[in-house]
């Protein structure tokens, strides 16, 4: 009994596109020659139509780095260029503003406005995060340290149905967007009901 082969999507690329022309025809360059050779001019069309494509893109290639004009295809490859903390499900105008955001959001990578920013991104949802470090100040020496003795990161993500979320993803993005000294625990729970009679803006 032979186990049927699955077979394999190919690669996306650039291909040709109905109606699209090219700036620069190959039958204006033959020698005079092919010049009323019908069948060399036909012959070379169809070279055109495969380069139109490839001229278009040159002539429109600032586009494909800026996040809001490139094509959804090339936004894939432009989120792993920036290290952008995406898994390619998230719907293409949230890819692009990862795009557009990634430097500012490597700044503060580390901190903990890049780990809370770095969770919303990718669930849309702000995390609580509680961490041992704390901040202080005093007029006088030898005064009492801030913070807890024992380092630790915890990071909660309250959504209305925990079951939909990816929670190694969470423990990902958590694992890379957190500063490296720190151990860490990510978990995902439900959303407390809002209370009866509250209004919410």
């Amino acid at each position: 009994m032979t186990t049927p082969i699955e077979a394999v999507p190919p690669p996306a690329c650039r291909g040709t596109v109905d109606g699209l022309g090219t700036p620069h025809p190959l039958g204006d360059r033959l020698p005079g020659i092919y010049a009323e050779d019908d069948f060399a001019l036909r012959f070379v069309e169809g070279l055109d139509v495969v380069l139109a494509p490839l001229f278009n893109v040159l002539d429109c290639l600032e586009a494909y780095f800026m996040p809001s004009l490139a094509p959804d295809d090339f936004i894939d490859w432009l989120t792993t260029w920036v290290g952008a903390e995406l898994d390619g499900t998230e719907p293409v105008p949230l890819r692009r503003h990862a795009v557009a955001t990634a430097v500012s959001l490597h700044r503060v990578r580390g901190t903990y406005q890049g780990l809370s920013d770095a969770v919303r991104l990718a669930f849309g949802v702000r995390p609580e995060i509680a961490e041992s470090g704390g901040a202080t100040w005093s007029a006088r020496p030898l005064g009492a340290f801030p913070g807890d003795p024992e380092p630790y990161l915890r990071v909660t993500l309250h959504v209305p149905d925990p079951a939909a979320v990816d929670a190694h993803r969470l423990q990902a993005i958590v694992s890379a967007a957190r500063p490296a000294h720190l151990p860490f625990t990510a978990e995902v729970a439900s959303a407390p009901a809002p209370l009866e009679g509250t209004d919410h803006v």
